[in-house]
């Protein structure tokens, strides 16, 4: 049988990308769809172009490191930042730029503000009274940074 193997290198390699693409199916998440590409790959090169087992290893490594950077520097430049699901589950990020109320005292410049039927822990370096609108401007963990807003502008 390792005589097969050895005088067939390709099926090797083309067995091994099918079962790495079908263990893929069964739910690695991705782990496993990059190797089984680039041992089909291999499998397809040494079809073509017969390798020694030293230079086949080093390709599937190298295709395998490759394949898997490309995927993960298209995955980057496909996400939008700036897109409307770029602060989906940050309901602090959602809040900037909207009003809210300040509903108690400003003390070491923490106060509570109102936004809706909830309230949230708030920081402002202005002074601030009971009853001011203020506008949020940022987000530092639960903390709302909020600066105050005048009806005027």
């Amino acid at each position: 049988m390792l005589q097969n193997l050895m005088a067939t290198p390709h099926l090797f390699w083309l067995s091994l990308g099918g079962l790495l693409l079908a263990a893929e199916l069964v739910g690695a998440s991705g782990y496993l769809l990059w190797s089984g590409v680039a041992a089909a790959l291999v499998g397809l090169v040494t079809w073509v172009l017969p390798l020694p087992w030293e230079w086949q290893g080093a390709a599937f490594a190298g295709l395998t490191i490759i394949a898997a950077w490309l995927w993960w520097k298209w995955l980057n430049q496909r996400v939008d930042k700036n897109s409307a699901n770029a602060s989906l589950n940050q309901r602090g990020q959602q809040l900037v730029g909207t009003y809210a109320t300040v509903i108690e005292p400003l003390v070491n410049h923490f106060t509570r503000v109102k936004i809706g039927d909830s309230s949230w822990r708030a920081i402002c370096t202005s002074p601030l009274n009971v009853g001011d609108e203020v506008i949020i401007t940022g987000v530092e963990g639960a903390t709302l940074r909020v600066e105050p807003h005048s009806r005027e502008s």
